[in-house]
C-alpha cells in the first residue's frame, strides 16, 4: 500500500463519523441516481410500446382480387413507416369475431363471412405519422375505410394518450433530475467541507512538506484518494441498494405490465443496463471528487 492511501486511510480513521456522513449522503444521492436512471428507461419502453401498439385496420372492398391485394400488401411492407403488416381474409375476420364472442355463441351463429370485409392490419415505427399513413391509404382505389384495433381511452386522435405518457415521462425527469442534482450539491458540499477539515488537521504535516520541499502533488494525493474513497463507497452502496431492490421486484414488475418490456428480461442485457449505470456514476463520482478535492485544497491555499 503506497504512503497516499496510507495517509488517507489514517484520516478516515480518525474522523470516522465524518467520514461516515459523507459517505451516507454520497449513497442517497447515487441512490436517487440510479432509481431515475431505470425509471427514464422504463419509461422510454412503455412509451415505445405505445407508440407501436395500436394498429391500423384498413377494410377492403368487396370487389376486389388477390392481385390488388397483394399489391398493396408489398407497397405497405416497403414503407420504412409502417411494420408488421397482415392480411386478414373474411373467414379470419370471423374467427376472430367468433373468439371475441366465446361467452355468447348466439351471436357467432346469427353471422357468416360474408359481412365480415377482408382487411390489411399494420402498426407504425412511430405514432407521429400515423395521419399521414392513413390519408395516403385511403386514397388507394380497392380500400374502403380505415379504423384502429384501438383508441386508447377513448381519446379523438391517436397520438393524445402517447403525448400524455410523454409529457409525465418529462416532468418525471425534470423533477427527479432537479431533486438529484440537489442531492448532488449537497454531498459535494459536504465533501468540500470534510476535505477541508482533514486538510486543517493536518496542517503541521503539510508546512512540514513544503519546507522539506514536496511537490503540490504529492501533497495533494491523499486528500484526492480519501475522496474518492467516499465517492466509490456511496457509488457502490447506492447502487448495489437499488440493485438488489430492483432484483426483488423486478418479477412482479414484469408480469404486471406483460407485454411491455420495462426491464430486459435477458438476464445478461438487465445486468448490462446495471452496468452502464454504474460505469456512469463512477466516472460522474470521480470527477466530483476531484472537483471537490482540488475546492478544499484552493480554500485552504486562500486562508494560509
Amino acid at each position: 500500500m503506497s504512503y497516499h492511501t496510507k495517509s488517507a486511510l489514517t484520516s478516515i480513521k480518525r474522523f470516522p463519523f465524518q467520514a461516515l456522513a459523507a459517505i451516507f449522503l454520497l449513497t442517497v444521492t447515487f441512490l436517487v441516481v440510479t432509481i431515475l436512471s431505470v425509471v427514464t428507461y422504463s419509461s422510454s419502453k412503455v412509451i415505445a410500446y405505445f407508440e407501436t401498439r395500436p394498429q391500423v385496420i384498413v377494410f377492403l372492398k368487396d370487389s376486389v382480387t388477390t392481385e390488388t391485394i397483394s399489391a398493396l400488401q408489398h407497397k405497405l411492407q416497403n414503407d420504412v413507416r409502417i411494420k408488421e403488416v397482415k392480411y386478414v381474409s373474411k373467414e379470419e375476420a370471423l374467427s376472430i369475431y367468433k373468439d371475441a364472442t366465446v361467452d355468447n355463441p348466439l351471436l357467432g351463429e346469427l353471422v357468416n363471412p360474408s359481412i365480415f370485409p377482408a382487411s390489411l392490419e399494420f402498426s407504425l415505427s412511430d405514432l407521429s405519422r400515423a395521419q399521414g399513413v392513413i390519408d395516403e391509404v385511403k386514397t388507394e382505389a380497392i380500400v374502403d375505410s380505415v379504423g384502429f384495433t384501438a383508441s386508447l381511452g377513448g381519446e379523438k386522435s391517436l397520438g393524445d394518450v402517447v403525448e400524455r405518457l410523454r409529457k409525465i415521462t418529462l416532468y418525471l425527469k425534470l423533477g427527479g433530475g432537479f431533486f438529484a442534482l440537489l442531492l448532488v450539491g449537497t454531498s459535494f458540499l459536504v465533501l468540500v467541507v470534510t476535505l477541508g477539515m482533514r486538510i486543517a488537521s493536518r496542517k503541521e504535516e503539510v508546512e512540514i512538506l513544503n519546507l522539506i520541499g514536496a511537490k503540490k502533488s504529492f501533497i495533494k494525493k491523499p486528500i484526492v484518494i480519501e475522496s474518492i474513497i467516499y465517492v466509490v463507497f456511496g457509488v457502490t452502496l447506492g447502487w448495489l441498494i437499488t440493485l438488489i431492490a430492483i432484483l426483488y421486484v423486478a418479477p412482479s414488475a414484469i408480469n404486471y405490465f406483460g407485454e411491455i418490456s420495462i426491464l430486459p428480461r435477458d438476464p445478461l442485457m438487465f445486468f448490462s443496463l446495471f452496468g452502464i449505470i454504474l460505469l456512469g456514476e463512477v466516472v460522474t463520482g470521480i470527477l466530483l471528487a476531484t472537483l471537490g478535492s482540488n475546492l478544499a485544497l484552493s480554500r485552504a491555499g486562500r486562508k494560509k
